[in-house]
């Protein structure tokens, strides 16, 4: 079952206790946003807007972040960031409990709140090396997104239960006080400079640079990211979601269908999470990542053949159990096969690559989708992520046998 070796590192435990109140509290916020947008505007068009706006400053942040984490104490920054986030939230709430509904005030806080987090998520990942030993990180990296995800299903459940009942102000109100609660764990935190004492002179741009110039020379980290863009982008159908629930699962009911498939990848991935005793001790990291990318392709175009609902489900949540192993010692090999100096520049590359990826499988999805059908482009895509990464084990020796 579980491994849960690395909650007896104190420090972690601290952080790991945070995620689990912040994993609920975000999508509460991840909620309300979008549908305050939709109450004002009347259109998803603007609610598409509202989440591009949201996604530049998350990438250009967490690229900045990342060269800062590296050349501060990453407790500070997570400290500060964490209070960014904070007072966002609290301003959400003013915002709405004043009933101003202006779109242009919610975008603008939404581009804040997304910078703050994206100088909070390196500085955030990057310390996890430094809580735990090194053959701990698959575990504690299970641990945590297990916990993300969790709160992915939690969450909007939550949101919708309250929002009928206390209101839309109220979300932003809960959220902005649970991250007082991960304020206070991270506050409990050692302290964690640079090892480096020169580090403590670089957060420039010419660092962020210097961090893409290291990815180009490490053959291992370059595939570690280039497994998560294959993986996403032409396996991720989340796009055609609606679309299939509306017509191939339409006998089960629209509404219950689009709720089942949106939940069915985060379920997968938690019960992965339950497992990673099973997995979380293997060294062999880079055939593994392999391994599990293709087990996610493969369970994306059994779902693209999928007639029944449930056969879908069992299929997407398949493919959240191959993500959750993939991110696992993807996650592992990035916080192993570096030096803590550039430990912050890799995850906020890494922070960009999981927050773009499925931002551009939502376009590339959608316009197969509407010009192949919704079977032809899910099937194809998962069908494409299996002999892209065969490609890559066949053709990459060193990231098919690294091992810790």
């Amino acid at each position: 079952m579980m491994d849960t070796t690395p909650l007896r590192h104190r420090p972690f435990r601290r952080l790991w206790s945070s995620t689990i109140v912040t994993a609920v509290g975000s999508q509460l916020t991840a909620v309300a946003v979008p549908t305050q947008i939709y109450d004002i505007t009347g259109s998803s068009a603007w609610v598409g807007y509202a989440s591009f706006a949201g996604l530049a400053p998350l990438i250009l942040f967490a690229l900045w972040g990342g060269a800062v984490a590296d050349s501060v104490d990453r407790r500070t920054l997570m400290l500060v960031t964490n209070a960014g986030i904070a007072a966002t939230s609290l301003l959400f709430w003013v915002q709405s409990f004043a009933g101003l509904d202006s779109t242009a005030l919610l975008m603008v806080l939404l581009a804040v709140q997304q910078a703050f987090f994206g100088m909070n998520a390196p500085a955030r990942t990057a310390s996890l090396a430094r809580l735990v030993p090194g053959e701990e990180l698959p575990a504690a990296n299970a641990l945590q997104s297990t916990v993300t995800q969790t709160g992915l299903i939690v969450g909007p459940l939550l949101a919708g239960a309250l929002i009928p009942v206390l209101g839309l102000p109220v979300l932003y109100l809960l959220d902005a006080i649970v991250l007082l609660a991960a304020l206070w764990a991270v506050w409990l935190l050692p302290a964690l400079p640079p090892l480096d004492a020169a580090a403590r002179r670089r957060a420039g741009w010419g660092e962020i640079v210097a961090g893409f110039r290291y990815i180009a020379t490490r053959h291992i980290l370059l595939l570690s990211f280039l497994a998560d863009v294959i993986a996403m982008v032409f396996g991720m159908p989340r796009a055609l979601f609606p679309q299939l629930a509306s017509t191939t699962y339409a006998p089960w009911g629209e509404g219950f269908a689009l709720g089942l498939l949106f939940a069915a990848i985060p379920l997968g991935a938690v019960l992965g999470g339950l497992m990673s005793g099973t997995f979380s001790r293997a060294r062999r990291h880079g055939l593994l990542v392999i391994a599990a990318v293709v087990a996610w392709g493969l369970a994306i175009a059994g779902f693209g053949l999928s007639g029944s609902l449930w056969w879908a489900v069992v299929f997407l949540a398949a493919a959240g159990f191959a993500d959750m192993v993939s991110m696992v010692f993807r996650s592992a090999i990035l916080q192993s096969a570096v030096t803590d100096d550039m430990r912050g520049r890799m995850q906020g590359v890494f922070t960009v690559v999981v927050a773009g990826g499925p931002r551009l499988a939502d376009l590339l999805h959608g316009m197969a989708g509407s010009a192949l059908g919704t079977r032809v482009a899910v099937t194809a895509g998962g069908l494409l992520v299996v002999v892209l990464m065969l490609l890559i084990a066949a053709t990459s020796r060193d990231f098919r046998r690294y091992a810790v």
